[in-house]
């Protein structure tokens, strides 16, 4: 893994949660649905009664780990920011920031810095040999 791949962790993890999100929206709004009887005779009810404690139990489940998850994107990205951290540069630390942390696209990121995309394109491969040299030494430090 080198710093680009390490860097960009936390946008992965926070794809994996949103879309986990959108799964217990989803099934939310199955546990909420209702269907009228129209006719005069009585409903038998539902074919398997225990459905509805199913799909509650997958949504705790899957709550939970939505929970896991938020807990690894903060330290992840408390680790990403110690490594932007470390950088000396305050122009390549607030282009990571802005890119690894905060997720914006490359134009967002040219109005913020007030500069043109071509040059933030220039600024990123200098920022992330800043933080190669400091991720690479990070992981000889633990080997």
């Amino acid at each position: 893994m080198d710093a680009k791949e390490y860097l960009g962790q936390a946008y992965r993890i926070d794809q994996q949660i949103s879309s986990k999100i959108e799964q217990v929206s989803m099934l939310r709004s199955l546990v909420t649905k209702t269907t009228a009887a129209l006719g005069t005779e009585p409903v038998s009810g539902t074919r398997n009664p225990h459905r509805m404690e199913e799909i509650i139990g997958r949504l705790m489940a899957l709550e939970d780990e939505i929970n896991s998850g938020v807990d690894c994107l903060i330290d992840t990205k408390q680790e990403i920011m110690g490594i932007i951290g470390e950088i000396e540069n305050p122009e390549h630390r607030t282009l990571l920031e802005l890119r690894y942390l905060c997720y914006n696209p490359w134009a967002e990121i040219a109005g913020k810095m007030e500069c043109g995309l071509r040059w933030v394109h220039v600024l990123h491969g200098r920022a992330l040999a800043d933080a190669e040299k400091i991720f690479s030494k990070k992981k000889q430090e633990c080997t």
